[in-house]
């Protein structure tokens, strides 16, 4: 699209405006009519560790969104002249997973506790037995019973139980709804039918029968809709909530409100049965979209679904660069102490690069990740940690080789169930993230873990925010009897451009004798994780 082009859009509303809350940044993204981003905006903001969970402090969400949007509303004031007053559809996305519930009133009856806590072990092992279905820790059914096992008093008052993009959605509309693909991180989906799987709902409140709640586990839950689906229009307050000068109007149309694995399929087109994708930035997960259910449950995979409802089989790790940043960032403070100015992308780019000379093995040296607990390998704690035997040669190439492989170390053990015992087969893997910044490292390191093509679009780094804005798009826009896969190959990507690695076989072989010692290696982890722990205490 032209700068005139846009600015019609602008004025005429022509336009979709995604909002994704990630783990780091919260982000907006406005897309034209030929759904191409236009204007962008974002904020920074991190998680905590309060009380023994990982969460994030609401009142930074609200002025988080704002700013967003004031940035967004300011970059088409200088690209094109137009103030940003109206739009033609709204998405919100955010980390799926998750704890927040709520009493009648609205009041919020417990810190958000995010995807990354590892505190429902007990629970999440008696539901998957119970339901005969496999419930991660982090899904927000595990927290509220972890929280009815804890005896929390809250619980008793609980009227309404969201994610957190759910939570958002409900303040701009007033409607208590979600999308189908975050409802899937919430309560297991029949695929079938599209909603909460009845059967197992039913199992739930006879479990939790005798504690004598004045709620069932339905009417406390979010209303499930599938993508395409109008979810309500934005009221004078919730537009206030976003802009509180008054500029933006309220009456816009919202789509179902999404989670940023949903999200993700969507901005690489991984919508449909066989193809799939990879996130890799503060946690990691690949989702497999399949024909039909796998044969039975793993601890290791979770099953989700699409934005439409297709079943999803999703392997997720806590952590991925957050440890890799943390040494990055080292690396430009010694810089910095000699006075050598290296801008931040110099700084990764150089670093990424030169891990392809290092030893394809990691020369005997291992590193952890784990900022949390990893319920794939087994971990309730994790503490990053770097081993390396005394007569490994120390290099800067194998050093960042190391670290980058730790990254993608875990999915791999995941992503070896569905190839090994569900023989799920893959012509190639759409990746992004911050992982694939650096052009083609990131890639060459993922597809010799997990031995498959992976492509980046050259739109991936925009994101779950332009995934959202398309999903807004679909809701808007789409044909009679359009679903989400004919639109977004036909609408989108009918002319998109990839960059695609294949692996190296020198880098596959290393990789594997790398994860040998990183498995022998994981119970040094163990004793670390525990360390950490008892000195958070």
């Amino acid at each position: 699209m032209t700068n005139e082009d846009s600015k019609i859009a602008i004025t005429e509303g022509a336009t979709a405006l995604g909002i994704e809350l990630g783990s780091t940044r919260i982000k907006a993204v406005l897309v034209g009519p030929d759904h191409s981003p236009i204007a962008s905006g974002s904020f920074d903001w991190e998680n905590r560790l309060e009380n023994g969970f990982w969460t994030y402090d609401r009142d930074d969400g609200w002025p988080g969104m704002r700013q967003v949007c004031a940035s967004l509303s300011e970059d088409d004031q200088a690209r094109y002249g137009v103030t940003l007053d109206t739009v033609g559809a709204i998405g919100v996305s955010a980390m799926m997973h998750g704890y927040l519930p709520f009493d009648k009133a609205g009041n919020q009856l417990a810190a958000f506790r995010t995807w990354r806590n590892t505190t429902t072990e007990p629970a999440a092992a008696a539901l998957s037995q119970e339901l005969d279905f496999n419930i991660p820790q982090r899904w927000s059914v595990a927290h509220l019973y972890q929280a009815i096992l804890n005896n929390e008093p809250h619980v008793k008052d609980i009227a309404f139980l969201t994610t957190l993009a759910g939570y958002v959605h409900w303040k701009l509309t007033g409607e208590q709804v979600l999308g189908v693909g975050d409802a899937s991180g919430l309560f297991p989906i029949d695929s079938v039918t599209g909603d909460y799987d009845e059967g197992m709902v039913k199992k739930f409140d006879a479990l939790i029968g005798k504690q004598g709640y004045g709620w069932t586990l339905k009417s406390i839950l979010p209303k499930v809709l599938s993508a395409g689906v109008p979810a309500g229009v934005l009221s004078e307050a919730g537009a206030r909530l976003l802009d509180p000068d008054g500029r933006l109007k309220a009456g816009i149309p919202l789509c179902p409100p999404e989670g940023d694995a949903g999200t993700g399929m969507v901005a690489t087109n991984s919508v449909a049965p066989h193809t799939g994708n990879v996130s890799a930035g503060t946690s990691i997960f690949a989702m497999v979209v399949l024909e039909k259910s796998l044969s039975r449950r793993y601890v290791e995979i979770d099953m989700v679904t699409t934005p439409a409802g297709k079943p999803v089989a999703m392997v997720h790790c806590n952590s991925c660069t957050s440890d890799l940043d943390a040494w990055v960032g080292l690396f430009g403070e010694l810089l910095g102490t000699v006075g050598a100015a290296v801008s931040k992308s110099q700084l990764y780019d150089t670093l990424y690069n030169n891990a392809l000379d290092g030893a394809a093995d990691g020369a005997g040296m291992v590193s952890y990740n784990y900022y949390s607990g990893e319920p794939i390998t087994g971990l309730d704690n994790g503490i990053p940690l770097f081993v390396r035997p005394p007569d490994s040669p120390l290099s800067l190439g194998t050093f960042v080789r190391v670290l980058l492989y730790s990254t993608v170390a875990t999915l791999k053990i995941g992503m070896d169930i569905l190839t090994d015992k569900e023989h799920v087969t893959l012509a190639k893997l759409l990746g992004h993230g911050g992982l694939f910044k650096t052009k083609g490292v990131g890639q060459r390191i993922m597809a010799a873990a997990l031995d498959v093509p992976v492509a980046v679009m050259e739109s991936a780094g925009e994101g779950g925010a332009w995934g959202i804005a398309l999903l807004a798009a679909y809701m808007k826009g789409k044909n009679a009897g359009e679903d989400l896969d004919t639109f977004l190959a036909n609408a989108v990507f009918a002319s998109a451009k990839e960059d695609t690695v294949k692996p190296v076989a020198a880098d596959r072989e290393g990789f594997l004798r790398f994860m040998d010692n990183y498995v022998r290696a994981l119970p040094i982890e163990k004793a670390a994780g525990e360390y950490g722990a008892d000195n958070q205490k």
